[in-house]
């Protein structure tokens, strides 16, 4: 399996190899094999104009996923996940979080949607959310969460 990690953006350092740990953990929980996914780590200019570029809305956003194959399919590019550290930073300094446990999320996020998850309608909303806390609560049991 092939995980691409480019950090594009200098507010938080990220471990790479953390990055490749928590999308095989989801990958593990949700029982799913796929070949390549891309995350990016990017700044608030870029997450800005992909939001945009994909779905008319120029706000900036936590996290954007980008579905390229269905899973199941072979080969399977699962697709690409743009994330917005100073989103995590920013919710962070409001709500007293943990930055990279944030972060973490915004990734577990992107790739539940990667693999079909949804959260606009309230029911689908419930099953994301019981959907990533079964991930967080995976990865922080093996200690797997995005780090510096």
């Amino acid at each position: 399996m092939d995980i691409q990690v480019e950090n594009l953006q200098d507010l938080l350092p990220i471990n790479n190899n953390s990055v490749v740990d928590v999308v095989k953990g989801v990958l593990n929980v949700e029982n799913k094999l796929c070949d390549e996914v891309m995350v990016y780590f990017v700044d608030e200019q870029t997450i800005c104009k992909v939001h945009d570029d994909h779905f008319n809305d120029p706000s900036p956003t936590d996290c954007i996923s980008i579905q390229v194959d269905n899973p199941g399919s072979t080969p399977c590019f699962l697709g690409e996940i743009f994330v917005s550290p100073k989103a995590a930073i920013d919710y962070c300094k409001s709500n007293k979080g943990q930055i990279y446990q944030e972060l973490t999320l915004y990734l577990v996020h992107g790739m539940l949607h990667l693999l079909g998850y949804d959260d606009i309608e309230n029911d689908d909303e419930a099953k994301m959310r019981l959907a990533e806390k079964k991930s967080i609560d995976y990865l922080l049991k093996c200690n797997k969460l995005i780090c510096k």
